[in-house]
């Protein structure tokens, strides 16, 4: 395990708990991947700079995939259910996991104007990959926020290619986090933003469970920004974001996605997606007006659930005994948003707009 962390963390960016104190005890890579067989991938598409030409750029975006069970089991089944906190954005799929409970696809994230492309080259790759049972129609979740402020969003760059490419490379190992996959224009906070993941691990009768998140984090406005329970946006007044079209502060949005192993049922897996906006409040997140905070919680466990033919036997942890679930999403979240912020660079993209990255060694001096 040991070789496997020094080999990821070469060139790694920081992460928040160097910094930062959160609550609860992580997983080994505190990451999503942490839980049992959950593989995610980036696909990162970063070119050209100056003034914005639409459908040439620049171009700053790219696509996210999740696997539950991982690309090889991609055909099981998992109980899931979602949430939203502020519904101006966009989620596919969510009507058939809240009437099935069941998640039957991988998940993918991207930009707002790429949902549809993303959807339909999963779904290609869904019927090439469906272990001879030929899917007769697929319900893909895909996922969104906006990145139209540094990429050329109605230039429509994000393709097929991509798709397969965040595929391929999807990973059980640690993620890469900030301006990457479909986090890579992203705006948190009006600091740079991005992808962000985080874990816990928790003990519920000598049982031990894994709880992960992963957020694409794009919302917020810098005086809501708290960190330790303090409002450090406040005092963070220099490197705002240098922008040279019509800019709204605080629009934007969050996807949390929740994974754990944990037994639970699709209505348990609510209450832990609702879990995730406590999270966010923690940051300073109010679920603004202009803001798409929708949330997806998953498990791998009763790995059999999904049965067309037979009666399923199934486990489920009793709702006497879930609270540390719940804690486990609040923290996790938190952490992940931050990981998000800490790992995301300064980003020059469309008309020379900038957005600065977390300036670290001022936070310190305000929360140490």
């Amino acid at each position: 395990m040991c070789s496997k962390l020094l080999k990821f963390n070469i060139g790694r960016n920081m992460r928040a708990r160097e910094l930062i104190n959160f609550d609860g005890i992580t997983g080994n890579y505190n990451s999503i991947t942490d839980v049992d067989n959950v593989e995610v991938g980036h696909s990162t598409i970063i070119s050209g700079d100056g003034n914005l030409i639409v459908g040439k750029g620049p171009v700053r975006t790219g696509v996210t995939v999740i696997f539950p069970r991982g690309k090889l089991e991609s055909h099981i089944p998992v109980f899931a259910a979602y949430d939203v906190l502020n519904g101006n954005g966009e989620m596919t799929g969510t009507i058939w996991v809240e009437e099935s409970g069941f998640l039957e696809t991988p998940i993918a994230i991207t930009n707002t104007h790429s949902v549809g492309i993303v959807r339909d080259s999963l779904i290609k790759w869904i019927t090439s990959n469906s272990k001879g049972k030929d899917p007769k129609f697929s319900l893909p979740l895909i996922a969104e926020t906006y990145d139209g402020v540094l990429n050329d969003i109605n230039g429509h760059h994000v393709n097929e290619n991509h798709v397969n490419e965040a595929i391929f490379n999807s990973t059980q190992f640690p993620i890469l986090e900030g301006n990457v996959g479909g986090g890579t224009g992203m705006i948190c906070h009006q600091f740079k933003g991005g992808i962000g993941t985080s874990s816990r691990m928790i003990t519920i009768n000598e049982n031990s469970y894994v709880v992960g998140t992963l957020v694409q984090a794009n919302y917020g406005k810098r005086e809501q920004l708290t960190i330790n329970g303090i409002n450090v946006g406040k005092q963070l007044t220099d490197d705002l974001p240098e922008i040279n079209d019509d800019y709204q502060p605080g629009d934007g949005s969050i996807i949390v996605i929740v994974a754990t192993n944990a037994p639970l049922l699709p209505t348990q897996l609510k209450r832990l997606a609702k879990r995730s906006s406590l999270g966010i409040s923690k940051t300073g997140g109010i679920g603004a007006n202009g803001s798409g905070d929708i949330f997806l919680a998953f498990s791998t466990a009763n790995k059999n659930a999904f049965n067309r033919y037979e009666i399923s036997n199934i486990h489920m942890i009793s709702n006497d005994m879930i609270d540390p679930l719940l804690s486990a999403v609040v923290e996790s979240t938190e952490e992940s948003i931050m990981n998000a912020m800490f790992s995301a660079k300064t980003m020059k993209g469309i008309n020379n707009n900038i957005v600065h990255e977390l300036p670290v060694e001022k936070l310190k001096k305000i929360i140490n």
